[in-house]
């Protein structure tokens, strides 16, 4: 036995061989050497660690070491190598801001118009009118003080950013009062403790868990206070015996006590979505109009955008934040302000931003809509599906996702998937492996496609997956 594997560890070719052998045919030809030989030397330690793990001779002998194989392997590992690291994917999750996916997904709007700055040059920070250096967020403030009735605005990379500017910038070394219960924690660990403690400016809690009065907060007020701090709690609900002050009775405590009142707003809703059965969630308007002296949110939650942190609010304090220098750290590059104006500029006509931002879209999209999607692709797979596989539309519900919006359950249809020979994580690992990647969900050891987050041009793709996948 250890002289077969010896004889058959002699039949591994060079490096070097392997790779020239690669390049004579097509394989290799159009691969960068470094590249081509990486993939080389994965495929014969692959083979050398084969041949020493078999345990029989007959498994020595099962070991593919002719030249057609080795070069399938190396073509096949070259191909992986290549491929980008990031990569697109279809979400069937049925989590429309999925995080993890890349959250919003842009206008059609907004990827031309980036597309076009990006591969020319542009007037950034250059005024065409007076034809001298201007002001980088020019693109945007003004449609931010029409969509929102505020003052001013500033635009950095996102809202952990906007908020934590906003602290430094306005109560550095002085106390900033909030509630105990909008002490929140978003995804990555991210903690209003913390970020008020990183920006240096003094924590001072008032009221309880689920219960804070105003008197809690005009008690608080000494002549160390800078802010008085809300915060939405976009991502959790408290119910039952709670309650908490309105920003409104907060902004008359502000003006009484003479001092500014700021919101985090967290995901940014520019559009009253409860006419489509969606939970209230107040606007950026709604707070700007109550008098909220600064206002933060996202850009690529609610308002379908790129990732940005966006500030709104009165122009004395704007100016503030946008004198800071901390706002070059976090300033935003010209693909985001691109995105951001086309997206925003959709919001000058309501039924516009409905029907192109892909969020609001899918967000607001009928029962109907996505039972027709979802019975568009069982009629392209019908005869594709044959013996142990079983596919059928059901009822479910999706999520918003990405702590919007968390007690909304939306309605919806996803195709489930069975199979008398393969388990749901088995169904699952091959629609993850596919090209695109297809990622759904499992159910009580079912797999699941949820139809509202597949666009109308991947029904296609999804098709081909399938199809795939039933030919392994």
């Amino acid at each position: 036995m250890q002289e077969e594997r010896l004889f058959i560890l002699r039949q591994l070719p060079s490096v070097d061989a392997l790779a020239q052998v690669c390049q004579e045919g097509n394989g290799g030809r159009q691969a960068p050497r470094p590249l081509l030989l990486e993939a080389v030397r994965g495929v014969i330690e692959h083979k050398r660690h084969q041949i020493l793990a078999a345990t029989t001779a007959e498994e020595l002998h099962t070991i593919a070491l002719e030249h057609e194989a080795l070069i399938t392997e190396v073509e096949r590992r070259l191909a992986s190598l290549q491929q980008p690291n990031l990569r697109r994917v279809i979400n069937a999750t049925g989590v429309i801001l999925h995080t993890n996916l890349g959250r919003a997904l842009l206008s059609q709007a907004a990827v031309e118009n980036v597309a076009l700055l990006a591969s020319h040059y542009s007037n950034l920070e250059y005024d065409l009118e007076r034809g001298e250096r201007g002001e980088r967020y020019v693109a945007v403030v003004d449609l931010l003080r029409k969509l929102t009735g505020a003052e001013d605005a500033l635009v950095v990379n996102n809202n952990a950013a906007a908020v934590f500017l906003a602290l430094q910038s306005l109560a550095l070394g002085r106390e900033v009062i909030v509630s105990r219960g909008e002490l929140i924690e978003i995804g990555g660990s991210f903690r209003i403790p913390d970020i008020m403690r990183s920006s240096g400016a003094l924590l001072c809690e008032v009221g309880t868990t689920n219960k804070t009065h105003l008197v809690d907060y005009d008690r608080a007020i000494t002549e160390r206070t800078a802010l008085l701090l809300k915060v939405h709690t976009s991502n959790y609900r408290i119910l039952g015996f709670t309650e908490s002050v309105p920003g409104e009775v907060l902004v008359r405590l502000g003006w009484e006590r003479q001092l500014p009142v700021m919101e985090d707003l967290g995901s940014g809703n520019l559009i009253d979505l409860t006419p489509y059965g969606l939970e209230p969630e107040p606007t950026v308007p709604d707070v700007v109009r109550v008098g909220v002296d600064v206002v933060t949110f996202s850009g690529d939650k609610l308002l379908g955008g790129p990732q940005a942190g966006i500030i709104v609010g009165k122009q004395r304090h704007i100016a503030t934040l946008k004198r800071h220098p901390l706002t070059r750290v976090v300033r935003i590059d010209k693909m985001t302000l691109a995105s951001l104006e086309a997206t925003l500029r959709l919001y000058l006509d309501p039924p516009a931003a409905l029907r192109e931002i892909p969020t609001l879209r899918m967000l607001t999209a009928s029962v109907r809509e996505v039972e027709r999607r979802g019975r568009r692709l069982l009629g392209r797979l019908r005869g594709t599906l044959r013996g142990s596989w079983s596919i059928a539309l059901q009822a479910d519900v999706s999520e918003v996702g990405a702590g919007a919006l968390p007690l909304a359950k939306i309605p919806t249809r996803t195709v489930v998937v069975r199979s008398d020979r393969r388990s749901a994580a088995e169904i699952e690992r091959a629609f993850r492996r596919h090209d695109p990647p297809v990622l759904g969900r499992i159910q009580q050891d079912t797999f699941i496609l949820d139809m509202r987050t597949v666009q109308d041009h991947e029904v296609p793709e999804l098709v081909r997956a399938f199809q795939t996948m039933c030919h392994e």
